[in-house]
């Protein structure tokens, strides 16, 4: 009977290891939960003549200049990331204005590799227009976003899938 029980015992405390380790452990197999998407408004377009400029000036670099004639369609999301949660890296047809109300996120643009912090009241134009990037929330807390999207698509996805650049380990 005792040799019964030990071997009881040793199997309940394995499993319990197994368990623990299993949801414990990082895998390589679990991706990063993503964003939950939730459309504020319907997609619409400017019923007058449109165009659209926006200056981006980071860092004190040069100035960015996005243009877009006719950035009609427009539609508002708001963006709800879990900690962890990690958009994947893309683009957008036209520009994107971002407000951080909740929380914190983090940009990286392919460009330069280096991530941004936004806190909760600050906001910022993602250029869109083949400009590729990624965004996450790595704090502890729920990172909230509204985002303009400008010249959406009439219908289907906002972002516009891209690969990883090489040179990014983010």
């Amino acid at each position: 009977m005792n040799r019964k029980r030990g071997a009881a015992l040793a199997a309940a405390a394995l499993i319990a290891v197994l368990l623990v380790g299993a949801s414990v452990l990082p895998s390589a197999a679990q991706e990063p939960p993503l964003p939950v998407a939730t459309p504020l408004t319907g997609r619409a377009v400017f019923t007058d003549d449109v165009d659209l400029k926006f200056k981006i000036k980071l860092d004190g670099k040069a100035t960015s200049v996005v243009n877009v004639k006719n950035p009609s369609r427009t539609v508002v999301v708001r963006f709800t990331l879990e900690p962890g949660a990690r958009f994947p890296w893309h683009t957008h047809r036209g520009p994107v204005v971002v407000n951080v109300v909740e929380g914190e996120l983090t940009y990286v643009g392919a460009e330069n590799c280096r991530g941004r912090e936004y806190p909760a009241g600050t906001a910022f134009v993602d250029p869109g227009q083949g400009h590729v990037h990624t965004a996450f929330n790595d704090t502890g807390g729920e990172t909230v976003l509204v985002a303009t999207f400008f010249a959406a698509p009439a219908e289907g996805p906002l972002l516009i899938p891209a690969e990883a650049p090489a040179k990014c380990s983010i």
